[in-house]
């Protein structure tokens, strides 16, 4: 019985040409050159497909184990990671792991094909693509940052909802900082500044969006006070304020597509910080903020690229307190005794080399981001202690503490029985 075999179109061409040699059709070399092979091995083919026939021409290696294939017991265990403990790790990411945490070294097709073989897909959705063109970088370091907050449950039920406020370099993709807040604030953003400003330098511009943590809304602007309006005193934020402060040109977005890097960011986050919190056993808010910074480094070594310029284009912080900058800055007028109402505390103001008495004044109260008051007069630090308490708030004060005794239940005391361990031991040492 002859054995059946399927060839291909290249060895089914080959076959054709063989068979024009044999009846002296075409010769030699000229098949040789059709079929891109010398003059020797179409000997060799022929000489084959006489003895064996069609099947001499089919590959050798057909139906055989390639040499590099993945072992079986590798498979296995890639499939029951991906399963167990990288659940939700995208194909990249869980490749990355599998070289650096399991000795597993694949490449991440190979583990795309093992996944997608026992039908594991990735788990990131990705929208249909659209026609856009992209923006070009920033050629500095620091000429420009884009900043945000991304609200999400990043420790996945295992601890409070938590709003990740970060800022992206345009020209590098890098993120300086970032940091964990209960809730997307100004206090959080001034953290975030302070830490880079630090760190590298003032950036020369800030990309953000039209958040009131930013820009003072349209509704709002009308409670400009008469004496701001003359003067023409721009109505701005405490963020806002302190960008002016800095130097920092701030730039509004009109769209989330508009700031489509730092988006693009919260995307990669959400995806892998998501899982190596969990991996690391993450479930409070410190702990993620601990874990933060390893992973941002891994994340710059990974996805940063180098800029168009070289240097850096932040501006140099020398000479600048940033204590008078990052705080949370209001007036106040101080009353005749000198005292200054903030909050429902009252700080009175002391006499000072330059001036007995401030009444009257209208001072700076900065309120530092440890929530400790500082007060101003004309960029002049004044001292100051907690003033005396009014006798109103004296008297709220006894009243709160006298109700909170009425309604506390009175401790009854009871006379010891006679028969009391200390009562016998009096009565025999009186007997002798």
């Amino acid at each position: 019985m002859k054995e059946m075999v399927t060839l291909t179109m290249k060895e089914q061409k080959r076959v054709m040409v063989i068979n024009e040699v044999e009846r002296g059709g075409v010769r030699g070399r000229e098949a040789a050159d059709v079929l891109g092979i010398s003059v020797r091995h179409l000997r060799r083919l022929m000489a084959a497909y006489r003895k064996e026939g069609a099947v001499a021409l089919a590959h050798g290696n057909r139906g055989r184990k390639p040499a590099n294939a993945i072992e079986e017991g590798v498979r296995r265990c890639v499939v029951d990671l991906a399963r167990s403990t990288y659940l939700g790790f995208n194909q990249q990411h869980f490749t990355e792991f599998l070289a650096e945490r399991e000795g597993i070294c694949l490449s991440r097709s190979s583990v795309r094909n093992i996944l997608l073989g026992v039908g594991i897909r990735s788990p990131r959705k990705r929208r249909p693509p659209r026609h856009r063109r992209r923006r070009d970088r920033y050629p500095k370091e620091g000429m420009l940052l884009q900043i945000d907050g991304s609200p999400h449950d990043w420790l996945q039920g295992r601890g409070p909802r938590m709003s990740l406020i970060g800022a992206i370099d345009d020209a590098t993709g890098k993120v300086p900082y970032a940091l964990f807040r209960e809730q997307e604030d100004s206090h959080g953003y001034f953290l975030l500044l302070k830490e880079i400003v630090s760190r590298q330098g003032i950036p020369q511009a800030i990309y953000h969006d039209r958040h009131s943590i930013f820009e003072v809304p349209a509704n709002e602007r009308e409670y400009q006070t008469i004496q701001e309006q003359l003067a023409g005193k721009p109505v701005l934020t405490q963020f806002g304020r302190l960008m002016a402060e800095l130097g920092i040109t701030p730039i509004s977005a009109l769209s989330p597509q508009a700031k489509g890097r730092i988006e693009r960011l919260w995307g990669t986050l959400q995806d892998r910080l998501v899982n190596e919190l969990r991996l690391a056993g993450v479930s409070t808010l410190e702990e993620a903020n601990r874990f933060l910074p390893g992973f941002l480094d891994r994340y710059n070594a990974r996805f940063a690229v180098p800029p168009e310029q070289a240097g850096s284009a932040y501006c140099s912080t020398q000479g600048i307190e940033m204590e008078t900058f990052f705080c949370f800055k209001y007036e106040r007028v101080v009353g005749a005794d000198n005292v200054v109402r903030f909050n429902g505390q009252r700080l009175q103001i002391l006499p000072s080399p330059d001036r007995l008495s401030y009444a009257r004044c209208s001072v700076e109260v900065h309120q530092q981001l440890d929530t400790t008051l500082k007060v101003y007069y004309q960029g002049r630090y004044l001292d100051t202690c907690p003033a005396p308490v009014e006798a109103t708030q004296s008297r709220k004060m006894i009243a709160a503490t006298a109700l909170d005794t009425a309604t506390k239940p009175r401790q009854v005391t009871r006379p010891a029985a006679p028969n009391h361990p200390w009562r016998r031991w009096v009565y025999h040492a009186n007997l002798k």
